[in-house]
């Protein structure tokens, strides 16, 4: 496993290794230094009795596999809570941008959906965090660009809405990895 950098996106499908490799580089963040600390900021929404197990089972693995890490839940203001938490001595993990932009452009409340003109605000306000953070950041995503067109003119969106958030995400972090059947790709590595 390399060592985190700066700031690394993570890209993948479902059950590709994303947040496992996430979550290694903050144990071995961790591990680096009694002065380090690491931060999780969670993005994701239990709007159903699936999704609540869902988050509880992360939530309980996560406390195994990196003991010490603080879980902060922001569903929204993102951009806030990373310039809130970053430090030079803190690493933030952030899991996951695509439930991030569900958030944003995709609420159980339609009429509080974002217009397009504030997501996209949002994922630039996003990327100048990530290029001003003085602490190293990980960021995973899904890349759900490889599959058919959707039918519905609201998902079609919606994975529009996602390829520009990751490409404008990949160009702001130093390293992007793409995640396969829990191996890393570098697809990219300025360090």
């Amino acid at each position: 496993m390399v060592d985190p950098v700066r700031s690394e996106f993570i890209l993948g499908g479902q059950r590709s290794g994303k947040s496992r490799r996430a979550e290694t580089l903050a144990r071995q963040w961790l591990d680096k230094s009694p002065e380090h600390r690491a931060v999780m900021v969670a993005t994701g929404q239990a709007w159903d009795d699936e999704m609540r197990e869902r988050i509880a089972s992360h939530q309980a693995d996560r406390a195994v596999r990196v003991p010490g890490m603080v879980t902060v839940e922001e569903t929204l203001a993102l951009a806030d809570a990373l310039k809130q938490d970053s430090d030079p001595n803190t690493l933030i993990v952030v899991d996951c941008l695509t439930l991030w932009l569900t958030n944003l452009m995709m609420p159980a409340d339609p009429a509080q959906a974002f217009p397009e003109a504030a997501v996209t605000a949002a994922g630039e306000d996003l990327c100048t965090v990530i290029a001003a953070a003085p602490g190293p950041l990980v960021l995973v995503g899904n890349e759900i660009g490889l599959g058919v067109i959707p039918m519905g003119r609201e998902v079609r969106a919606f994975v529009d809405a996602l390829g520009r958030l990751n490409q404008r995400v990949a160009t702001a972090c130093d390293r992007v990895t793409l995640m396969a059947a829990g191996l890393p790709l570098t697809l990219k590595d300025r360090t």
